[in-house]
């Protein structure tokens, strides 16, 4: 099955249970806030729950999403706002829509991970970012994490930290942060999912994780950026 074709038949289930997890979605956002401004272009918005947080920092936002009933999702909730529009693009077909030097901020939370010439996408999302715009990245870590529920989702990789960061290099861009994310989801992740071979992600689980969880690793890391970690956190920019 092609990637466009997986993308019509997702069911968003897995996205539906990622997105009751309001204080890991505000972690994340807590790192990316002050790069969010301007024209704002989201890829794989899925069910929009960056896109709400991303919407009160852009003054023009496109959310970026080829699943069908995910897309539809998106426009039932974004309708009213004549500030944001709605695309059923892929990623690769829609970047190249758009100009040299056209977009403030770009944003994949869990897309990168899902294109093949990762490579590729990078140099063309370097391509349309104004001038001092950012690119906003996060992705799974780890390749000893790597699982079936990785190669369901349609995961090509999970990444390294020293390896996104020379990508991001490769492609004309600063790194202004990267960091390894959630250090105590690492365990749980290789547990059930890597070696017990769970292909689904658990409700009622997840959302323990982001009460109880989410708040302690959250907290660790404010000390400092961890040595590993279930995901990796990037900003890069393009010099001025």
């Amino acid at each position: 099955m092609s990637d466009a074709e997986s993308a019509v038949v997702y069911e968003g289930r897995d996205l539906e249970a990622l997105s009751d997890m309001p204080n890991y979605y505000a972690w994340i956002m807590q790192r990316f806030e002050s790069a969010v401004r301007g024209v704002t272009v989201e890829y794989g918005a899925g069910v929009g729950t960056v896109s709400a947080l991303l919407r009160a920092r852009s003054d023009w936002l496109t959310l970026v999403e080829p699943s069908a009933n995910l897309n539809a999702s998106l426009r039932a909730r974004f309708q009213s706002d004549e500030r944001v529009a709605i695309s059923d693009l892929m990623l690769e077909a829609h970047v190249a829509t758009l100009e040299d030097a056209s977009v403030d901020t770009l944003v994949l939370v869990n897309v990168l991970e899902h294109i093949e010439d990762d490579d590729a996408a990078v140099r063309e999302l370097a391509r349309v970012l104004k001038p001092g715009g950012h690119l906003l990245i996060f992705v799974p870590a780890l390749s000893v994490l790597m699982s079936d529920l990785d190669r369901d989702l349609g995961h090509f990789r999970r990444y390294h930290h020293q390896a996104l960061r020379m990508q991001l290099g490769n492609a004309g861009l600063d790194v202004r942060d990267s960091r390894y994310f959630d250090i105590l989801g690492v365990a749980p992740w290789f547990l059930f999912n890597t070696v017990m071979g769970a292909k689904n992600l658990n409700p009622k689980m997840l959302k323990v994780y982001d009460g109880v969880v989410v708040p302690i690793s959250r907290g660790l890391e404010r000390i400092g950026a961890p040595p590993f970690g279930k995901n990796i956190l990037a900003v890069a920019q393009k010099p001025a």
